[in-house]
């Protein structure tokens, strides 16, 4: 029983600063918004002008998996107000359990965890939830 790979039925691996600390099964938000303004500019009436404003980067949120005690202890220091920063790369794993892609998230702090309601009459598997607010959003290849 021991020495079996906690990680290994997951499809998403969660590394912090290049230290493999979780495994999940969905990732929910990975996105990356450019934000603009409209400007009409006077005698042209046949488009507006789109100017870009600022880059926006919303919560990252990692489901259905399984926190290492890392992980959990840095989401413990940050709710505990040692707030520190970190890179976070979540690898897609293929078929044959080998990183396929990677995508990191830069300047992370874990900001929401859960676990699955507990029900002694289910035979449900508990599952941890994770959220990441960030700075940036990279191909972490």
């Amino acid at each position: 029983m021991y020495g079996l790979d906690p990680l290994r039925g997951f499809r998403f691996l969660v590394e912090i600063d290049a230290v493999t600390a979780g495994g999940f099964s969905k990732v929910k938000g990975v996105q990356r918004e450019v934000r603009h303004e409209s400007y009409r500019e006077g005698g042209v009436n046949d488009y507006e002008h789109k100017l870009m404003t600022q880059v926006g980067y919303g919560p990252v949120t990692l489901e259905r998996g399984l926190a290492l005690p890392e992980l959990w202890a840095w989401a413990q220091n940050t709710a505990d107000g040692d707030a520190v920063r970190r890179t976070v790369r979540i690898l897609l794993l293929n078929e044959a359990g080998i990183m396929a892609w990677a995508w990191r998230l830069e300047a992370a702090l874990p900001v929401k965890w859960s676990i699955t309601d507990l029900d002694a009459a289910s035979s449900q598997t508990v599952m941890e939830s994770l959220e990441f607010a960030h700075h940036g959003l990279r191909i972490g290849l």
